[in-house]
């Protein structure tokens, strides 16, 4: 949604209210907003009558306002998201729809009652699957009730889903594949066949959309306007006040400060950043991503010009866009991570039997190490080509996957530092294959000079927030980076005055290198806004520690805690940190409620539906 600030621009309104209206949007998904705008037409025709039988003393008639028309939708279209790209295709949609009089109502998977599926017409999933064939923390409830036993019968619904993957993952658009072939064994009907979208989302996503809006407008019966107020919803939702800055038009953010807070000893360079939004426009809240436009390293791109021979002043044309070959690898075109379609592109040409078997279905896994350990400039010096198959830029280049923008949990609260916006940013450089490679949007991040600009922008994560009630406690995990957003939480907490009680867990390799934000998490505790501080340093002791197991540790207190009403909180790495401390804080509850894995399964259930267990991972 677009950023709301209160100023002059909403007039009718006090200061105090404006900040009010923007607290109460925050976050908010598309339908949400069009229920709150339809409600305020409703309270303003409301008022106008009372203001009308005042003058002339004469009732009017009774608008019609009915709570039952927020449901009068001939399609509902449901997105699964983990870095705000199916949000932005589901949004498209529904305005493609709305465009030619289809009313349709936009989700966030976890915003939708599954007990509507009984009762669903039409529906459109719009999904992305992560990691290892895993759903994005917003669907894994919807993709669960779905593949599970309690699903219903579905014979009643018309159905199309579209996936969004990375094709160098084995199981590429896997959540989508599987919703799609359930649906249909449910006895659902496929409107149209899936659409697996691979990391150039726009190939596949822009002539499905097409495809299924030409169905929809024959299909499905165009709504006229509405003569009377109603709580149907508007075309697009209620732009106040918004920012000139979106992911579209990135701002440029001058940096404030680059600080290293690792020591010299870590294997770790990671990097406290402070970066000014002042005038902007752009707001955040807690939980809340800074997305970050980098460039490739110089050096890399010098080499990879090189082994093409090409011409860094040439200009070259793709998908209806003409740069420079410089700026297409500087600033366009990912170098660093190859696809699978690439590897196969240049299997062909090459001949070479080894490339082309590892571009094999059954050979799923090894290419997966392949892409991992291998650049474009290293595919390029280890499979030649020969002069009469090299690779021209209008070939190559559309084989390359977008420099898509990076996103970083943001690590303050506005109502602490203003009108600026702070990271916590681990500075990736390896070496491969004896040369120096650097992770891009890191690199840029870590090597930028202070007073230096870098175009970014706010991605809301309306599913990582902090608990509305001030009064409840939270408990935050996050080791390493992902500890950046639980800097940002207490910040809000401390600065209005939430009653609740903080308790965070920590970890990192190194106590003496890696102890980020030490001070400051002290500093908490004898203020006494940081109720409990556990550690894990990994690699001090005679055996490795982590966080799990400083859970495991705190078992009785930490379900006090959430006996009591707490919030959990995690942040970091998918792949195994988060679910380590899932499996850990399950055992919890297993032994001390006594639960078996059917009865912990639903406790679970009941904290996510409660906003109560929320995970921010990657």
């Amino acid at each position: 949604m677009p950023n709301i600030s209160p100023n002059a621009a909403l007039a009718p309104l006090s200061y105090e209210r404006s900040a009010l209206l923007a607290q109460l949007c925050d976050g908010l998904d598309a339908a949400s907003l069009w229920w709150i705008s339809g409600y305020a037409a409703a309270s303003a025709q409301a008022l106008q009558k009372v203001a009308q039988i005042t003058h002339t003393g004469e009732a009017i008639a009774e608008p019609a306002v009915s709570l039952q028309t927020a449901s009068a939708h001939a399609a509902t279209i449901i997105y699964g998201t983990q870095t705000g790209n199916a949000k932005q295709v589901a949004v498209t949609f529904s305005e493609q729809l709305l465009a030619a009089g289809i009313q349709a109502r936009v989700l966030r998977s976890d915003a939708y009652a599954v007990k509507d599926l009984k009762i669903e017409k039409t529906l459109y999933v719009v999904i992305s699957t992560q990691g290892d064939g895993d759903p994005p923390e917003d669907s894994r409830a919807f993709v669960e009730h779905v593949l599970g036993r309690r699903a219903p019968n579905l014979a009643h619904l018309h159905f199309a889903v579209l996936g969004l993957g990375d094709s160098s993952y084995p199981k590429f658009c896997s959540v989508a594949k599987a919703l799609d072939a359930r649906f249909s064994e449910l006895g659902a009907q496929r409107l149209h066949a899936r659409g697996d979208a691979d990391v150039e989302i726009d190939l596949v996503a822009t002539p499905w959309l097409s495809a299924v809006l030409s169905e929809a407008k024959l299909r499905l019966k165009a709504t006229p306007p509405a003569s009377s107020v109603s709580f149907l919803p508007l075309r697009t939702p209620p732009r106040v006040a918004a920012s000139l800055y979106s992911k579209e038009h990135p701002f440029p953010a001058k940096i404030l400060q680059n600080q290293r807070i690792t020591t010299r000893a870590s294997t770790k360079d990671v990097r406290h950043i402070e970066l000014s939004l002042e005038g902007s426009g752009l707001s955040y809240s807690p939980g809340d991503s800074l997305g970050v436009y980098a460039e490739n390293d110089r050096s890399a791109v010098q080499q990879l010009l090189a082994a093409l021979h090409w011409a860094a002043d040439n200009q070259a044309s793709v998908l209806g866009k003409t740069h420079t070959i410089a700026h297409w690898l500087c600033h366009q075109r990912d170098i660093t991570k190859l696809s699978r379609n690439l590897v196969a592109a240049h299997a062909e040409r090459s001949s070479d039997a080894s490339l082309l078997a590892l571009v094999q279905p059954e050979q799923a896994e090894q290419l997966r190490e392949f892409l991992s350990q291998t650049h474009l400039v290293d595919l390029l010096a280890r499979y030649p080509l020969s002069s009469a198959r090299v690779w021209q830029p209008e070939e190559l280049l559309p084989l390359l996957r977008p420099l898509a923008p990076r996103l970083y949990s943001i690590a303050s609260s506005t109502a602490q530092v203003g009108a600026e916006v702070h990271l916590t940013v681990a500075h990736v450089a390896y070496a491969l294959h004896g040369s120096a490679r650097f992770g891009a949007a890191s690199h840029s991040l870590a090597s930028a000079e202070e007073g230096a600009s870098l175009p970014v922008f706010i991605e809301t994560n309306e599913r990582f927030r902090l608990p509305t009630d001030a009064t409840k406690d939270v408990i935050m995990i996050g080791p390493g980076t992902g500890v950046a957003p639980f800097r940002a939480f207490l910040q809000e907490r401390v600065e209005t005055g939430a009653a609740g009680r903080n308790w965070l867990f920590f970890g990192n390799p190194h106590f003496r290198e890696d102890f980020l934000y030490q001070l400051e998490w002290q500093q908490a505790l004898k203020a006494k806004t940081l109720a409990r501080l556990d550690l894990a340093f990994s690699r001090d002791g005679s055996t490795k520690v982590y966080v799990q197991h400083r859970l495991l540790e705190q078992a009785k207190e930490l379900f006090s805690w959430l006996e009591n009403g707490a919030h959990i909180y995690v942040c970091g790495d998918a792949t195994r940190m988060a679910k380590d401390v899932d499996a850990a804080l399950r055992s919890i509850v297993a032994q001390e409620k006594h639960l078996d894995t059917d009865g912990v399964d639903e406790y679970f259930a009941q904290l996510q539906q409660q906003n109560r267990y929320q995970r921010d991972v990657y």
